[in-house]
């Protein structure tokens, strides 16, 4: 029972205390409410007179303009019909010399000739430790339509198998075997001045 009591004790409390203050919020809604009733009443009024003021004065301001703009038309309008198609003077005829003059021209060029010398160029593409790794290389190098040779080589480090093109006769041809290789990825090959 004592429980009942407390807890009862405790809504009661709780609920005078919110009927109390509430009172005094209501009381000073309704005297702002009497206060904002005036104010916006006033308030659309001012705007109105402001919004005609600018009005009239954007309204005088183009009337100014107006005057003043069909003055400058009419300047130049006059002085253009003074002046005649007659009073023009003729436009004169064009000559162009250089029409005449191209054909009589020629320009010579001497170009020497390059001397063909005894130098032949090989490439070396790559040297394989197996003849095997050798003859891929050849493969490849056969389908984008050049010849290659495998030279065996013997040396300090043992037996080697050199993939070699050539022989060319000018370090130009062999450059452009050379960027031939590269699309393929083959980018080791080097031109060299050798005798065969």
């Amino acid at each position: 029972m004592a429980q009942k009591d407390y807890v009862s004790r405790g809504r009661t409390s709780q609920k005078s205390s919110k009927k109390g203050p509430a009172k005094k919020p209501q009381a000073r809604k309704q005297a702002n409410s009497k206060a904002d009733a005036s104010a916006p009443a006033t308030l659309p009024w001012v705007r109105l007179i402001i919004v005609v003021a600018l009005l009239i004065g954007f309204v005088f301001f183009l009337w100014s303009i107006k005057d003043s703009a069909e003055q400058k038309v009419d300047a130049p309008v006059a002085t253009q019909s003074v002046n005649n198609k007659d009073d023009l003077p003729e436009l004169p005829e064009e000559e162009w010399e250089y029409i005449k003059s191209l054909p009589g021209y020629e320009v010579e060029v001497d170009v020497a000739e390059q001397e063909k010398s005894d130098k032949r160029y090989l490439m070396q593409c790559a040297s394989f430790r197996t003849r095997a790794q050798a003859e891929e290389m050849k493969a490849t190098i056969a389908f984008q339509g050049l010849e290659s040779q495998i030279r065996p080589s013997s040396g300090a480090n043992g037996e080697w198998f050199r993939v070699i093109l050539g022989p060319f006769d000018s370090k130009r041809d062999a450059e452009r075997a050379k960027h031939t290789l590269r699309k393929v990825n083959i980018s080791t090959c080097q031109i060299w001045f050798w005798n065969l």
